[in-house]
């Protein structure tokens, strides 16, 4: 999808739309998306430092400014960490900076990548598609809204579960085919 696409932001709001939201993959997540409360932001970082630094001041911003308004952040950041390895291994400083600028338990760094590999699965295992997304990207999660969102699902253990075979059932081709918008 990379190779042909040309605008970041799009291709993440048609991912949210289609496969996040259209495939209940988060069934939290269509609520704040209608209600106008996610923030996209397009990094134009070219280093891990400098994404670091853009990391921190989007976490400042979340905390100080209200859930109705904004109440979770993607960071889509086409231009730096797109080697899955290099990006998973700058997970550790997002929560780095989590901790830093002392917002454990209030802010949380969810992550998604092109090439999202969970440890012992295959490159194409249908749980990875779970946490792919078409450029990489940082999440940053309130964990109020996330700890409410869990306490109004029956059996949030169950999501996992239903994705992965909803991802099976799907397979590679019909990933690519909903995210071309076939």
């Amino acid at each position: 999808m990379n190779e042909t696409a040309h605008d970041p932001i799009a291709d993440t709001r048609r991912w949210l739309e289609k496969a996040v939201i259209g495939l209940n993959l988060c069934p939290f997540a269509k609520a704040v998306y209608v209600k106008e409360q996610v923030r996209f932001v397009l990094s134009d970082a070219t280093t891990p430092e400098a994404l670091l630094e853009q990391l921190a001041e989007e976490l400042l911003l979340l905390r100080d400014t209200p859930a109705e308004q904004t109440d979770t952040t993607l960071i889509v950041h086409p231009q730096v960490l797109t080697d899955f390895l290099d990006y998973n291994d700058f997970l550790d400083n997002a929560d780095a900076a989590v901790e830093a600028l002392d917002l454990q338990g209030v802010l949380q760094v969810a992550s998604f990548h092109p090439q999202y590999q969970f440890a012992g699965t295959a490159p194409d295992d249908a749980s990875n598609y779970t946490n792919r997304a078409p450029w990489p990207t940082l999440h940053l999660l309130r964990e109020d809204s996330v700890e409410r969102a869990v306490a109004a699902f029956p059996d949030p253990d169950v999501i996992v579960e239903r994705n992965i075979a909803t991802l099976d059932k799907l397979g590679v081709e019909g990933w690519n085919r909903l995210l071309a918008g076939e």
